[in-house]
């Protein structure tokens, strides 16, 4: 069961954390790969690790801010492949301030990051699946979608994520005509670039011990499962599922 062999999964933010942990899942699962970042030199050494899997992998440069780009990279991934089957919505940033302090230009930076580009993305690709009448769409959102929070005021990341946990019902349920499944995945505390210097400090790890119900970060790999799964023919009639990957925060 969930053999990936004969899938195109396109995922973007390729080039570093939980992005780059699914590129290694999905080539080990049997996916060729469209692998899409800004950063190209990083896509190239991945797809040298990669390829090890016998697998093949398109590196493209990609800002998901930026509609000419998305729109090059799905011409360029159906013009290799002939189709892309699965579309992982990984890439994101954020300006981390709460609503009595963030500026318009911080807040529309991690509107525009990560949630307009799920949007665009889902649209160039989405497109491409209806084709061949199959396609699976795994969106990357927070678990801060779905809760607030008390230590971090981040209150465009909360409303991008949770914008992104909306989008991902509301394009399931106009997807699904095509076979298209749209889902979507709520991680919690997870070591990438943009949460390190955070998760490092010993007032956090005290903080996840008393409210992580697990008492610790997720472990590189521990998004894999949830991925895999989604995107696999075997889950042919789950769609519009909000999979919280989190140690249980936030079920208490």
């Amino acid at each position: 069961m969930f053999s990936l062999k004969g899938r195109v999964a396109v995922i973007t933010g390729a080039s570093s954390g939980l992005g780059r942990q699914m590129s290694c899942a999905f080539a080990k699962a049997g996916a060729d790969l469209v692998i899409l970042a800004r950063r190209i030199e990083r896509l190239e050494e991945l797809k040298i690790e990669l390829e090890k899997e016998n697998v093949k992998v398109l590196p493209i440069k990609c800002d998901v801010t930026k509609k000419e780009d998305i729109d090059n990279a799905a011409v360029l991934a159906e013009k290799e492949f002939g189709k892309v089957d699965i579309l992982v919505n990984c890439a994101g940033s954020s300006k981390d301030k709460g609503v009595l302090d963030m500026n318009d230009d911080e807040w529309n930076f991690t509107i525009n990051t990560d949630l307009t580009s799920v949007f665009k993305m889902t649209r160039a690709f989405a497109n491409i699946m209806k084709k061949n009448n199959y396609g699976r769409i795994i969106n990357i959102a927070s678990m801060y979608g779905l809760v607030g929070n008390t230590e971090i005021p981040t209150i465009a990341y909360h409303s991008s994520k949770g914008g992104v946990v909306n989008f991902t019902r509301a394009a399931a349920a106009e997807l699904a005509k095509y076979n298209i499944t749209v889902n979507c995945i709520c991680p919690g505390y997870f070591y990438t670039e943009l949460t390190r210097d955070v998760l490092d400090t010993d007032y956090f790890k005290e903080f996840a011990k008393n409210h992580v119900p697990m008492k610790r970060y997720g472990n590189e790999g521990e998004l894999n499962a949830g991925a895999i799964f989604l995107s696999s023919d075997e889950a042919s009639y789950v769609t519009g599922v909000i999979l919280p990957i989190d140690g249980g925060y936030t079920c208490v």
